[in-house]
């Protein structure tokens, strides 16, 4: 279904294209040795050529160069064998340099494309137009002092890969789920760590509307630093109809640089939209043009690991597991290296329930993030081995793994401590069997003459009888034959 705005007397469409921001995966930053540790304290990182001294020359980070071009083999994006770095021209506090060092006529990384789920299950591609190689800026921080604003240059140089798409998507969906395709897509490459909440990856979104049906692009704006796929998808639909009202109202949208702010759901104005004339670029006198060897790329691609969508789909073909729960264990490597192993040992189908309904569900509703989880692929599979050898039922399997998520203890003990494991001596079981048919002799009697529908009943208050212990296929034998 086409994502439309219904506007007072038209109805619009929405043309999405996102810049993503992707700090490599680096000891050291782009153009010098500094650590790129995060949270150090301030200032505390910072070389002669990242404060931009006088006759300090940049050297370029070779470890970058091959992260950039794994993420464009990645994206099956054309690499460039030759590219050049460019000064980019403006001014502000955190950049001191007064440009920052950027590629602007030729990147390392030509055009790609990544494909995308839509709501409704159908693939959708996405045209990469390039990948560059950047240096960040700085850190403003404005908080700290009540008369001035102070300047943290730990940032500064760290080597970004600006991954630039067409205006491909159409909805906040589709851009939320591009976002999270490439997100997948470095983490599995090891090229980014994808973290949002660090800043390690930050997406800008240009967002135009357009009338139905008409072919010219509308005036866009661009929302920067969105943070979380939830307020990328925020932003633009606010965005979108905020453009709407304004044409609707016969006026005409600017563009414009904009600011998401997530407490009140809307994106205010930041400063006016520049062009790339604005910026003056121009080749940067002190680093020589890039040149790569065809077979120095060639090695590269073949260090690349199964991609997400390769693995999706090996996924769907040969554990014959749903497209959605496929999604959900390749869309990031960390989920995707557990359900590794849990498959090592069980069957795909007991492993994807356990760890996408029962784990993360109770994951999602103590709002626990995944690298905080306690409990190990190797703990979760000694659960499934306890379920297995029939040592506790499923309903008890559930109230061991609460334990499991809030203590970190293995399966094993937390039964043998507790005393849970599941009847199978056939003696205590008739003796409890006995009793709940004793209590409900009524109900004996309709079943013994053929109303199968209390079977259900009576097994369900066996386990209630035996505080869930019991086991079931036992307790199912030993009830057919008393009837």
């Amino acid at each position: 279904m086409t994502y439309t705005i219904q506007g007072k007397t038209h109805v619009f469409e929405i043309v999405v294209g996102c810049e993503i921001h992707a700090q490599i995966a680096s000891n050291s930053k782009l153009f010098s040795r500094s650590s790129t540790t995060f949270g150090s304290e301030p200032n505390s990182q910072v070389s002669l050529v990242d404060c931009a001294l006088p006759g300090m020359l940049p050297t370029i980070n070779e470890k970058c160069v091959e992260q950039a071009i794994k993420t464009g083999l990645g994206i099956n994006a054309k690499i460039n064998l030759v590219s050049i770095f460019d000064r980019k021209n403006y001014f502000y506090p955190d950049l001191p340099q007064g440009y920052q060092i950027s590629q602007f006529s030729d990147p390392i990384v030509g055009e790609g494309k990544v494909e995308i789920t839509l709501e409704n299950g159908h693939k959708k591609t996405i045209r990469i137009e390039r990948i560059h190689l950047e240096q960040d800026a700085g850190k403003s921080v404005h908080d700290q002092h009540p008369q001035f604003s102070l300047i943290d240059l730990n940032r500064s140089g760290i080597a970004l890969m600006e991954i630039v798409s067409k205006p491909d998507m159409n909805s906040p969906f589709e851009a939320s789920e591009y976002v999270k395709t490439i997100r997948s897509i470095v983490r599995s490459l090891e090229t980014c760590d994808g973290d949002m909440e660090k800043g390690n990856l930050r997406c800008d979104a240009n967002v135009s509307v357009r009338k139905v049906g008409d072919p010219k692009l509308g005036t866009r704006c661009e929302i920067k630093n969105l943070n979380s796929m939830r307020n990328i998808a925020r932003a633009i639909e606010y965005e979108a109809k905020r453009q709407v009202d304004i044409i609707e109202n016969g006026g005409a949208v600017e563009q414009e640089t904009r600011l998401f702010d997530a407490l009140n759901g809307e994106t205010r104005t930041m400063r006016s939209k520049e062009d790339a004339m604005d910026y003056r670029y121009f080749p940067d006198p002190d680093l020589p043009r890039l040149v790569l060897s065809q077979e120095f790329v060639d090695d590269i691609k073949k260090t690349l690991p199964e991609l997400p969508q390769a693995k999706k789909e090996r996924y769907i073909r040969e554990l014959k597991i749903s497209e959605y729960d496929a999604g959900v264990l390749t869309a990031d490597e960390q989920i995707a290296n557990y359900f590794e192993q849990l498959i090592t040992k069980h069957e795909a189908k007991l492993s994807t329930t356990w760890l996408t309904v029962e784990l993360f569900g109770r994951m999602n509703k103590l709002s626990i993030k995944f690298e905080d989880l306690k409990v190990s692929a190797s703990n979760l599979c000694g659960l499934l081995d306890l379920i297995v050898s029939g040592e506790i039922s499923g309903k008890i399997a559930k109230d061991v793994l609460d334990i499991m998520i809030e203590t970190g203890e293995n399966a094993q003990k937390i039964v043998e401590d507790k005393g849970l494991k599941q009847v199978s001596d056939s003696g205590a079981l008739e003796k409890i069997i006995d009793e709940v048919i004793k209590n409900n002799q009524e109900n004996f009697e309709k079943l013994k003459a053929g109303d199968q529908k209390l079977l259900g009943f009576f097994v369900g208050q066996i386990m209630k009888a035996s505080n869930g212990q019991a086991n079931p296929k036992l307790v199912n034998e030993i009830l057919r034959k008393k009837i």
